[in-house]
Formats: structure tokens, sequence, C-alpha cells
């Protein structure tokens, strides 16, 4: 039994930074070899209109106990009672967890739902990345077709029809969300990278201009970047100015120094924005989790806690007082300062992407908490 269970943390391990270690050591052009998929996008039918009233296609809802990945307590952080929970909830979309090879001439553009090694890694995001936001009485975050990690590697057509494909999923998750989720409630939506984008997407084609729009608390799509000119205007929402502003938009893309954009930056310029316009080089949206303030600096004691995880990822602590945050004026990077030892899973160019919850997750409870304290319902 403990060697099976020794089997196994190798493999959660091996799932969780294989992704991270190859676009670490292998050159730009052998990483898109290994992971972007040779084959046409194939057409998927849409799910069943009642797909996701099956409990199945849900990471986290309502009613789960202890099996729900999003109520995770890291070591050092209070246990929080059910009678606790405040009265909101939140819609979370986890990032790309489907990090695998593609290899053959067939290798899907998609994710298929049921897939044991994506869905084991997106639990294990989901611990370390939606808990924080475990304090409202719901949070939902669907399972969906999701676009494999080489999606974002390539333009190629192929690229934007996969993302198509995912967001059709999240969206079909997202309607039975609003019409399941108690309706006298704020909503919080929240998602990491290709989560995150489709959170963005939500919030353009389901909320902006409908009467849904007048529950929306926060929005927190971290990890993905959101052209200040180009992308912001467009989505209805402010970024976040101060600590406790409400009805605004904070996100934020971490790297530590010297940081190295530049595979970041590569595709996100080139691509159209919001607004239909080429993004450019122009600043990015950058909230400083530690001030809740849009920019600025603030210095390594006013982290709360960062969440390190254990080596075999079944469990974390919290560390306080061991980050930093300043906010790029330049491009819109949340630097970090010194590169801090949370594991393997750092990328190219001090890109602390799978990082960027965990390095403030006490800061993000609290602002949570704070904002949806300061938010009033439309009258």
């Amino acid at each position: 039994m403990a060697r099976k269970f020794l089997y196994f943390v190798a493999i959660v391990i091996f799932l969780v930074i294989a992704g991270a270690i190859a676009l670490n050591l292998w050159s730009k052009e052998a990483t898109e070899l290994a992971f972007v998929p040779r084959s046409e996008f194939t057409a998927q039918p849409a799910l069943d209109s009642n797909a996701y009233a099956d409990p199945a296609m849900w990471y986290a809802r309502p009613g789960m106990g202890a099996a729900d990945p999003v109520r995770f307590v890291p070591q050092g952080a209070p246990t929080p009672a059910a009678a606790d929970a405040a009265k909101f909830a939140v819609f979370f979309v986890h990032p790309t967890s489907y990090i695998r090879p593609a290899i053959g001439a067939d290798a899907p553009w998609n994710a298929p739902i049921g897939d044991s090694d994506a869905e084991t890694r997106a639990r294990l995001f989901l611990r370390g990345m939606a808990s924080p936001f475990a304090a409202a009485d719901e949070v939902w975050a669907p399972k969906y077709r999701q676009a494999v990690i080489g999606a974002f590697l390539t333009d190629k057509a192929e690229a934007n029809q996969a993302l198509d494909l995912a967001y059709r999923d999240v969206a079909q998750a997202f309607d039975f969300f609003v019409a399941t989720a108690p309706k006298d409630e704020p909503i919080v939506l929240a998602g990491h990278s290709q989560g995150a984008l489709m959170v963005l997407r939500l919030l353009r084609e389901k909320v902006i201009g409908t009467p849904l729009a007048q529950r929306i608390a926060m929005v927190y799509p971290v990890g993905w970047p959101v052209s200040v000119e180009h992308d912001l205007p467009a989505l209805g929402l402010p970024a976040c100015a101060t600590p406790d502003q409400a009805g605004c938009i904070a996100t934020w893309s971490s790297f530590a120094e010297p940081a190295d954009p530049a595979l970041l930056f590569e595709r996100f310029t080139a691509t159209p924005g919001f607004d239909g316009q080429p993004r450019g080089d122009g600043a990015i949206v950058c909230t400083n989790p530690l001030t809740g303030t849009q920019g600025g600096t603030a210095p390594a004691e006013a982290n709360l806690g960062t969440l390190k995880p254990a080596s075999d990822f079944s469990t974390g602590e919290l560390i306080v007082g061991a980050v930093a945050a300043r906010c790029d004026p330049d491009t819109g990077l949340l630097l970090i300062g010194d590169p801090p030892d949370l594991g393997p899973g750092v990328l190219p160019g001090n890109n602390y992407h799978v990082y960027d919850i965990p390095l403030f997750w006490a800061n993000l409870k609290a602002d949570v908490a704070r904002r949806l304290a300061a938010w009033k319902p439309a009258t």
C-alpha cells in the first residue's frame, strides 16, 4: 500500500509540473512542435442541453462537502465555519490542465471531459487558486472541453476554434449557474489563465448590457493580460482603483526579477483586443494584490500569507511576509523581486504564472471579503 501511495504521489507531482518543466528546458520551437496539434480542428457537437444539471460536470458546487477542492484550507489559515459563509456566489473557471504532448497526427485541440490526468491537475489547481474564494456560501467550478496548451503557442486558426469550443461549454455552465444560484446574491466571476479568458468573454457576451450586470460584485481574471487601451474599455467595468471598491476588475501577471516577458507578450501584442484593434505594446492592467490598488508598490511585510505547496502537493502552508509586489508602470507586469522558492513550476523569463494566486493567497482572500462588504445592489 505504501508503495502504491508513493507511485500516486509521483504521478501527481509529474502532472502538475511537467508542462512548466518542458517550457523551461525546451526551445520555443521545440515546445511548439511538442504541444501544438498538427491535426485540423474537428467540430464537436454541443453538450446536452441539461448537461450541467449533472453534478459530475462540476469540480466544485454546493453540497460536495469535504470532496470540494475549493474548500481546501492551508496550514496556518483558520478553518471557516459553515455558518460564517458570506452570502455571495462565485463562478470560477480553472486554467489549462490538459498538458499532454501533441503526439500523432490526430492529437486533439480540445481536452475531452473525463481525461483523468487533466481532471487530477484541475482539482489541484482549484485547491490553490479557488480556495481564497471559499468564504462564499456557493462556489461553482465547471468541467469544460478546454483548449489544449498548444492552442496558446500558435497563431493557427484551429487555436481560436478550440477556444470557441471551450467557451461554448463554459457559457452553458454559466447559464446553469445563474439559473440555480440564489437570485438575491451578488456574483463574483473569477478564473486563471485560460479560465480568466473565459471569464472575460462571459463578461462581454453574457453580462454587459443585461440585468445580470447589476449583480456582478467583482471580476478576478487573474493571469490573463488585459490591455488598458484595447481591452478594458470594452469590458463594461473599470479596473479596481481603491482597495474597498466593488464592481471592478482585479488582475495581475506575476514575474520575479529580472523579468523577461517576451513569451507572454509575443502573441498577446499581435492579437486584436476586445475593441478589434491590435493590442500593441501598451501596458496591461496591474492590480497590486497587496494593496488592492491599481499600480503601486508594497513591501513583503504587507503580504498576509503566500501559499507554499508541500513537495507532494497534498497540502500547503501559509508563509507570512515572504513576497513583495510592485506594478511596473511601463509594462503592467507585477514584479515580486528575487525569485521565491515555491517549486519547479516557474516558466521561462522568471514567469510565476502558475503561482499568480498562491503568491498572494491570504491577501486575495481578504480582498474578496473587503470588496464584497463594500458592494451594494443597484437601486
